[in-house]
């Protein structure tokens, strides 16, 4: 079965699945041996459908929040029966999508496999040990409110979200640089992805905010649903720890 994903996750996934990915967004940076092996088609918003299409997959992976909808409904006029749209908004979700897309793929036990395997290095929810916001862009300063992945994974591992983005956002903005805004908490976590925190910026906050307290974290290990999960246990529980022993 010929494969393209439009989503980094599922491109990890799909290929610890070994499945027969012949395309992939320029973002898809894991695993790092087929990043530049494979041909790319466009990035996770600006997919370009006409190459998608000349690939002749038989199945094109995608998701719900992470590309644009016009495209995947190009895609789909083009492949009425060739494209998953997942929707990954929480834990269980993210379970649930990994049997469903390796049902798909004629990879169902493995995949199963590999819940199985992701269950029991997760655990249960822990009890909350604290709470922290979770900014996801800056200038302006955009972060992770309720109803998306990141604030469950915060949840499941003990971190109570900060932010409320309401009904009607579930990344709210502030409309100001991450230097000169309001912080709506004391603690906060600063991942790699999408904008890339770095050491750099922490000088500016500190100065700003000298109350509050800065973590720089792996957004990998927070908005990455598949395979990646197995490999991030030890990095929430170090920030979990972190946001106890700062709360």
């Amino acid at each position: 079965m010929r494969v393209v994903s439009l989503v980094p996750s599922w491109t990890e996934f799909l290929h610890d699945l070994d499945v027969d990915v012949v395309g992939q967004t320029k973002f898809c940076v894991r695993p790092a041996s087929k990043f530049r092996a494979l041909p790319r088609i466009g990035g996770t918003k600006n997919v370009k459908v006409e190459d998608v299409l000349a690939l002749k997959p038989d199945l094109v992976v995608a998701n719900r929040e992470e590309n644009d909808k016009a495209q995947v409904e190009a895609l789909m006029e083009g492949l009425p029966e060739g494209v998953l749209l997942t929707d990954v908004r929480t834990v269980p979700d993210a379970w649930a999508a990994m049997a469903q897309v390796g049902s798909r793929v004629d990879r169902a036990v493995d995949a199963r496999d590999m819940v199985n395997r992701i269950q029991d290095a997760w655990g249960e929810p822990r009890a909350i040990v604290g709470q922290a916001g979770y900014a996801v862009w800056s200038s302006p300063w955009m972060v992770a409110g309720h109803d998306t992945f990141i604030h469950d994974v915060m949840r499941h591992w003990g971190i109570a979200n900060a932010i409320d983005g309401g009904p009607e956002s579930r990344y709210p903005t502030t409309g100001k640089d991450l230097e000169r805004g309001t912080l709506a908490a004391r603690q906060w976590l600063l991942p790699s992805e999408p904008f890339p925190f770095q050491p750099k910026h922490l000088p500016a906050l500190h100065a700003a905010h000298p109350e509050a307290r800065f973590r720089l974290v792996d957004g990998e290990a927070f908005s990455w649903y598949g395979s990646r999960m197995l490999h991030v246990t030890a990095h929430l529980n170090e920030v979990a720890q972190w946001v106890a022993e700062t709360a």
